[in-house]
């Protein structure tokens, strides 16, 4: 019984490895595109805003929420800093306004979570909505244009030979591992997620918790969308729309658990990169965007139910 509680547990964590091989050894084959230099740096700079944005996710899911206003927030980050470097801010200030708010929006998520004790998925789906009429509202539903900034070096520019927002999401993905793994509150962040009843008894401020990782997630969601931005150097009042599922897709595809307390950032940059190889293959096999989402959709399916089913398997097991 033992031995098959540890054959589950060891699919459960390392399986996805194993997906993405199989991912990247099916499309090489099925286009010669797939494995040229080109083709990988457009994936890499592809997943950069779904990687930096899911290591706030992965730490909101790891305390037993969700956070559905990712998208939006991506959204509202990009338009926002368009808007304010068209008024004539310089950049770097421009930057810093937005990262700021984008974490304020994560404390709005945790105060109505914290002090009204609605639900994490009713209070980001609604705040969700309202972000996204924000972001038409910013831009009166046109795109944001025409600004003359060094921001467009961020979604362009080469460190070393890689694209810099790749090095921005190793960068992002190093710190949340320090973060989840070597401190205090990284601990407190599991322990919430495990059982946030013992986390009470034992003097953790489990709201406190609540709104660090809301707040952090908020704030690289806005990160995500300046990324964004300086992709397409433009401020797109769509801009991150259906986000949130992609990012909620690869962090559950790395293993962390729906319940919470349960998971590793670095087995979510093996989630991300499949999320990025899978749309990445399916565009060179010309195969339509609307069959993209049914793919993308059951994928999400597919990993939720693997992981309640392997969670079951382990309790039986144990």
């Amino acid at each position: 019984m033992k031995r098959q509680a540890a054959i589950m547990d060891f699919f459960a964590k390392y399986g996805i490895v194993v997906v993405l091989i199989a991912l990247v050894v099916f499309f090489s084959i099925i286009s010669p595109q797939f494995l040229k230099m080109n083709n990988i740096f457009n994936i890499l700079r592809q997943v950069a805003i779904v990687g930096i944005a899911s290591v706030g996710m992965t730490m909101v899911l790891l305390t037993g929420g969700i956070d559905l206003t990712a998208g939006s927030v991506i959204g509202v980050g990009s338009v926002l800093t368009a808007a304010l470097i068209l008024a004539g801010m310089p950049t770097v200030p421009a930057v810093i306004v937005v990262l700021l708010i984008s974490a304020g929006i994560g404390m709005i998520n945790g105060f109505f979570i914290n002090a009204m004790n609605i639900p994490p998925l009713i209070t980001t789906l609604g705040l969700m909505t309202s972000l996204r009429g924000v972001a038409y509202l910013i831009t009166g539903g046109l795109p944001i244009f025409g600004f003359k900034s060094g921001i467009t070096a961020l979604g362009k520019g080469y460190f070393l030979g890689i694209p810099l927002p790749v090095v921005l999401m190793a960068g992002v993905f190093l710190v949340g591992i320090l973060f989840l793994e070597k401190t205090r509150y990284g601990r407190y962040i599991y322990g919430v997620g495990g059982n946030e009843e013992a986390s009470i008894l034992s003097g953790i401020n489990v709201k406190q918790v609540r709104y660090i990782v809301y707040s952090i997630s908020g704030m690289l969601c806005g990160l995500a969308g300046i990324v964004l931005l300086a992709r397409i150097n433009s401020g797109q009042p769509n801009a991150g729309t259906g986000y949130e599922m992609d990012i909620i897709t690869a962090v559950v595809l790395g293993g962390v658990s729906i319940s919470g307390g349960e998971g590793r950032l670095p087995l979510v940059v093996i989630g991300v990169l499949i999320m990025g190889v899978l749309t990445n293959g399916m565009i060179l096999m010309n195969i339509q965007e609307y069959v993209q989402w049914v793919v993308k959709g059951l994928v999400l399916v597919a990993a939720v139910g693997f992981d309640r089913f392997t969670e079951t398997r382990k309790a039986q097991l144990a």
